[in-house]
């Protein structure tokens, strides 16, 4: 399940769905893409910017929670491309289900969301951003996912006596993972969406982690992922039954790396919309 592999893969399958012109125009910039619809019986929400202060710096991110009521939280990790209109609205489509939710910009070391966005097309946003990736180590992350967290648990609208979700997208699939190993008192359920790097051989692997969570888990895997990986999902699930922890890990067909963001070159709205209906099942049951 590599992201930076199966990137190639998603060119071609663009080369063959549209014109070149075509290409060049959908990959210029990231912007919000397709519109999702609000889920029935939607809540009012109210959505801000907010910044909070980590061990290394000022994280930018955005939050957003219905306008009554308090409710469990999720914490969302974006992909390559950062916090953007398309995750914003991501984030205010789960509050309108219920949730107080936090997507932030993990990539504050280097540069702030809205300077990321600026750098140009998608090329040049994707470049930035894997060089400021560089500094969020599995270190980082734990002083970033336990900041976090104590600044959700503030927040009026969150119900404390509730568990925290965490989604992520591309590169923050193993973020979710290690959030729930770094404050594993509060995250309660994961959700993993085409995440590259959940299962290496590496001595800091994600997949190590799951012992020391007490999450369920949604893992859902790209086909060109696992056409690239095909193993990676038989280690998680061994490594999920050995440590008791229930997980739904499934590879969704005809889904390419990235198709869940509806800003995504690849957007694949049947499944997207597939994966985001286990994703509220999994919070409904979990939190």
């Amino acid at each position: 399940m590599c992201d930076d592999l199966t990137e190639a893969d998603n060119q071609r399958f663009l080369g063959d769905a549209i014109s070149r012109r075509g290409f060049g125009a959908a990959a210029a910039a990231v912007g919000i893409g397709v519109l999702l619809p609000s889920p029935a019986n939607a809540l009012a929400v109210k959505g801000r910017e907010v910044a909070i202060t980590t061990p290394d710096g000022t994280i930018d991110a955005y939050y957003v929670a219905p306008a009554s009521g308090k409710h469990p939280a999720v914490l969302v990790w974006p992909d390559i491309y950062g916090l953007r209109p398309a995750f914003r609205q991501m984030a205010d489509r789960l509050a309108e289900s219920g949730y107080a939710v936090l997507t932030v910009n993990p990539f504050y070391r280097s540069t702030t969301a809205a300077a990321l966005a600026a750098s140009g097309d998608k090329a040049a946003v994707r470049a930035r951003a894997g060089e400021a990736r560089k500094l969020l180590t599995p270190e980082a992350t734990i002083r970033d996912a336990t900041a976090l967290v104590a600044f959700i648990d503030k927040q009026p609208e969150v119900n404390p006596k509730r568990g925290i979700g965490s989604t992520g997208y591309c590169m923050g699939g193993p973020l979710v993972v290690r959030t729930a190993a770094a404050v594993p008192g509060r995250i309660r359920a994961g959700g993993s969406f085409h995440g590259g790097g959940l299962a290496t051989t590496a001595p800091d692997s994600p997949h190590l982690l799951i012992p020391q969570t007490k999450a369920s888990f949604l893992i859902a895997i790209a086909e060109n992922d696992d056409a690239r990986a095909p193993g990676d999902k038989d280690t998680l699930r061994a490594a999920f039954a050995a440590a008791k922890r229930p997980a739904e890990i499934e590879v969704y067909q005809g889904a390419m790396h990235g198709w869940c963001p509806p800003d995504s070159d690849v957007y694949n709205q049947a499944q997207a919309e597939r994966a985001w209906g286990r994703l509220l099942h999994l919070f409904e049951t979990a939190l």
